[in-house]
């Protein structure tokens, strides 16, 4: 009997830890460095496609094409593979969207990773990009501001503990609830202050190309990674 207990009771664990993925990492590199992005568990659709998009080299050789300081920078796009100078982009993607996954628990603080998608107008189910994302910078936000924006613009009223990120750690509060979230930057923040600092064109353009490639961490560096965070935290 005493077997038998502690047979269940060492499945129970077992199961409990098998019900819990672990979360997959993908490292994006730049020559204004690299950031390492953890992709969420609650946003499966959009997670196992970029994971798909990512394995397959996508992203290689792609631009951040749009990029505005206090605000985001936006890539993805395959057209911007080897564009020449002063050519518009943000138009090229695979033929499919993502129904957006939308949860109340993840929003726009600063260095989360979001889809890019087509406006209300042509796109009221707001689903996003098949391959295009931006990485929020962001900016910090007084309560006063964020009152204005909720009477404004969102129509709803933001948990008090995203309030206190938006206000200290700052984001794009904006957004929330209307484009997918779908994971965060867990290395590397400041590659995205970089490249937001940089000069662009009149239509936000980096003036100086940010190619970027983009690699699936391997489960060994992933849990590595992960007990580093664990005692950072």
């Amino acid at each position: 009997m005493k077997k038998l207990i502690l047979f269940i009771g060492v499945f129970s664990v077992l199961s409990a830890f098998a019900a819990k993925p672990r979360n997959k990492y993908v490292r994006i590199q730049t020559v204004f460095g690299e950031c390492i992005v953890k992709l969420y568990n609650e946003t499966p659709l959009h997670r196992d496609n970029f994971l798909k998009l990512t394995k397959q080299g996508y992203f290689d050789g792609t631009l951040f094409h749009r990029v505005i300081k206090d605000f985001m920078i936006q890539g993805g796009d395959p057209d911007s593979r080897n564009a020449k100078p002063d050519v518009l982009l943000g138009n090229g993607g695979p033929k499919y969207t993502i129904p957006a996954e939308f949860r109340d628990s993840l929003f726009h603080k600063k260095g989360v990773l979001a889809a890019a998608r087509d406006g209300d107008m042509v796109n009221p189910e707001k689903a996003s990009s098949g391959s295009q994302f931006y990485l929020v910078q962001g900016k910090v936000f007084t309560d006063e501001q964020l009152n204005i924006l909720e009477e404004r613009r969102l129509k709803f009223k933001l948990p008090e503990w995203q309030r206190q990120v938006y206000k200290t750690i700052g984001g794009a509060p904006h957004l929330d609830q209307s484009y997918t979230v779908y994971g965060e930057i867990v290395v590397g923040l400041d590659m995205v202050d970089k490249i937001a600092a940089l000069l662009t064109d009149d239509n936000n353009r980096p003036k100086e190309d940010v190619k970027m490639n983009i690699t699936l961490l391997k489960k060994r560096e992933a849990r590595k990674l992960e007990r580093t965070l664990e005692k950072d935290n």
